[in-house]
């Protein structure tokens, strides 16, 4: 399920943000690498103690909770602290697929990576290259999106960042997560709920047929979900 969430963050949270981590000592991206995506990987990162990177990440959260699309597609149960990057003068990170396991460093939280998000920061005409490369089963899909917006997938594709051969490529990332471990399961619901949305748009909530859905769909969820 690879699915785009347009404007996460508004102009003035985004501004927010970019004037917190764009102040903020960068450091080798590496820091945060596990043994295979050490080779593979070309960037600058913000430290996950920083506090601009907190603070900033802090309101990364704050607009996914305020989020129905996403937490409609995500599900989720727990969701790892954001964290910052940056790509520029050719820099890229190749093919590589996320750590199963997050762990934020020096706590005992941790995360089983079910799905990976990013969220753009630049504009995508102020820089050349970039996009977030994620193989799927229907093929390579190439996601290179609005200052603001976010695409959530899963973690266990293969994907890569292309190089950046113009300008600077900003954004957030981070792993979450879901109630729903399945990534199949997990789509159904979200079908569902979307239709469930639709149907009761036209119909009404009171109507015995969306009701009766909105049964099925908290039933399997009661039924498929961790939490």
């Amino acid at each position: 399920m690879l699915i785009a969430i347009p404007r996460l963050l508004d102009a003035q949270a985004l501004r927010a943000v970019r004037d917190l981590i764009d102040r903020a000592q960068w450091v080798d991206g590496n820091v945060t690498s596990g043994h295979q995506s050490a080779l593979a990987k070309r960037n600058l990162q913000l430290p996950e103690t920083a506090p601009e990177a907190r603070q900033a990440g802090q309101m990364v959260l704050d607009a996914l909770g305020q989020s129905p699309l996403f937490i409609a597609a995500a599900l989720p149960l727990r969701i790892f602290p954001p964290l910052f990057n940056s790509y520029a003068g050719g820099q890229a990170f190749g093919t590589h697929v996320d750590n199963a396991v997050r762990i934020q460093a020096g706590t005992g939280f941790r995360v089983r990576s079910d799905l990976s998000m990013t969220v753009f920061l630049e504009e995508p005409e102020a820089y050349d290259g970039g996009e977030l490369t994620i193989e799927t089963h229907f093929g390579v899909q190439q996601v290179k999106l609005a200052a603001g917006d976010a695409v959530l997938y899963p973690s266990s594709s293969l994907h890569r960042v292309e190089p950046v051969t113009r300008g600077r490529r900003v954004a957030s990332f981070f792993w979450l997560q879901s109630m729903i471990r399945d990534d199949a399961a997990r789509q159904m619901l979200f079908d569902l709920d979307s239709s469930i949305q639709a149907l009761a748009a036209d119909l009404g909530h009171g109507d015995a047929q969306v009701i009766r859905l909105t049964g099925v769909y908290h039933n399997l969820l009661r039924r498929w979900s961790d939490a």
